[in-house]
């Protein structure tokens, strides 16, 4: 599991999780795993085919209480009542054409789609099928009626499947899946807002191979930009050069870029119509003067060789100036000072210079390179708080509700 998609605050939820006979069932039993991992209780009903290709004692061995056999064939007389009794969500993944096709006519003829028939939450649908029976129109009717209804949709991914066709039918990415499960469990108290965000560090060139940056690797940014879009928000991040994964959502947009410059310029672009700018990105401040085309050979150079560094635009102090009335700009701040006492002088400065409404502070050693993350939080009303050594996802939760507390 990425470290940046780990949100350990469900421990008051539970889901329920659907899986229809596909050859992609095996995959399903990861999703147990995951969503426990969150705190998340975990429920399973697997159809007769599912059963045909893993078993329920897979899913009972990882957790899923209870694992729901054929209608009628346990002790309580209401099994197929009880998800939408006590499930915050239904997940049904892999979601077969014939899953499709009986929710779609709302049948209620075996244990699984009677429990979706009668589940009034949210209910995600994962399809997975020969692209030929995707692309057919009985199984498209269906899938725009279960859109009008208000069923969500994770997928297909196009890709080659299990019988060696290749098109749009292969089982979504389970991160997707996932987090489907998790944002169908969250309030969506950031719906309407759009939320931008910087992360990552910037690549200044010297030569064609050589440039200058820094060790961010872009996981504070990317655990906030899936907070807001777990919570509703339409997400754009402005991604230095790192390898992070992002969901690929209609909602989430990803930006990539190199140099401080080019990151200026996009988030630019995308502030004038952003209602939240978070910078976490660590721009270099400075760019080596460029060499020019080519590459620096070492022989003109054997007794070494000086830089002169250009300073850089300051991103998050141009946009803070530039930003509209009811904008909101969050920076942070990452030092190197000997405690939290002296973080606190350093943000309350940076607060101050930099024109932010809310500055988020970690000393080098706590955040660089590390899952978790100690913090001091300070907002332009007065408001401080020093956050224990949390893991980033949680520190990520805290900064979204302090955002919506100053927007509201």
């Amino acid at each position: 599991m990425e470290k940046h998609l780990l949100f350990k605050r469900f421990a008051d939820k539970r889901i329920h999780l659907g899986v229809c006979g596909s050859v992609a069932a095996f995959r399903a039993a990861e999703l147990v795993h995951r969503w426990q991992d969150t705190g998340a209780g975990v429920s399973a009903t697997l159809t007769a085919s599912a059963r045909k290709f893993i078993t329920p004692l897979t899913f009972e061995a990882l957790g899923a209480s209870p694992v729901y056999g054929d209608m009628f064939s346990g002790e309580a007389p209401f099994e197929h009542l009880e998800p939408g009794q006590v499930a915050h969500a239904m997940v049904i993944a892999p979601a077969t054409a014939d899953m499709l096709a009986r929710l779609a006519q709302g049948r209620a003829d075996d244990m699984l789609s009677a429990q979706a028939l009668a589940f009034d939450g949210p209910v995600v649908l994962a399809p997975a099928m020969n692209p030929r029976m995707w692309r057919n129109p009985a199984t498209q009717a269906n899938v725009e009626i279960l859109r009008e209804r208000g069923f969500m949709f994770v997928g297909p991914d196009s890709g080659v499947v299990a019988c060696h066709d290749e098109g749009q039918g292969r089982l979504a990415d389970l991160r997707m899946i996932y987090l489907a499960g998790l944002k169908a469990l969250t309030p969506q108290d950031m719906e309407g807002r759009s939320v931008m965000i910087t992360l990552g560090p910037t690549r200044e060139a010297w030569d064609d191979v050589r440039f200058w940056t820094n060790a961010s690797t872009g996981v504070m940014g990317a655990s906030i930009a899936v907070a807001a879009w777990l919570r509703g928000a339409e997400v754009h991040t402005v991604c230095g050069p790192v390898d992070v994964w992002m969901p690929e959502d209609s909602a989430f947009h990803r930006h990539n870029v190199t140099s401080a410059k080019e990151m200026l310029e996009a988030a630019r672009a995308l502030w004038k119509s952003a209602d939240v700018g978070v910078f976490t990105a660590a721009v270099a401040d400075f760019s080596p003067e460029p060499h020019g085309p080519g590459k620096f050979k070492k022989d003109r150079a054997e007794d070494g060789f000086s830089l002169n560094f250009l300073p850089n635009a300051d991103i998050l102090r141009t946009l803070a100036e530039e930003r509209s009335e009811g904008q909101v700009v969050v920076g942070f701040a990452a030092e190197s000072v000997p405690d939290m006492d002296a973080l606190g002088l350093a943000v309350h400065h940076k607060l101050e210079r930099k024109g932010a409404d809310m500055i988020v502070g970690n000393r080098i050693a706590d955040g660089f390179g590390r899952a978790a993350n100690r913090v001091y939080v300070a907002d332009a009303q007065g408001r401080e708080e020093i956050w224990p050594d949390m893991p980033k996802p949680q520190v990520a939760w805290k900064i979204i509700d302090w955002v919506r507390s100053l927007t509201v």
